[in-house]
């Protein structure tokens, strides 16, 4: 194990284990911030918490499409497999 306490078990099927907690721990610090902002009084700090409430939208963003690339990616390899192993057609 790493010292982030993350352990790649480097057996994912159809999606990536380490990209679905990434996108879980974005998920939770975009909901602090939004937390952050609901209690915050002062303009200044509004705007630093919105700013960084958008730009981790953004990654969430990227990290889906990362999964769904992968998904993409996996299933034509499967279909590709299957029609190897299909001995009918």
């Amino acid at each position: 194990m790493s010292e982030t306490g993350i352990n790649c078990q480097h057996a994912c099927k159809n999606t990536c284990a380490s990209l679905n907690e990434a996108l879980r721990k974005e998920t939770a610090i975009i909901k602090y911030y939004e937390g952050v902002l609901a209690e915050c009084t002062m303009p200044e700090v509004k705007t630093f918490m919105d700013e960084l409430v958008e730009e981790k939208r953004k990654v969430i963003l990227r990290l889906i499409q990362k999964l769904n690339e992968i998904h993409v990616r996996s299933q034509a390899i499967d279909g590709i497999t299957s029609s190897f192993n299909n001995i009918d057609g």
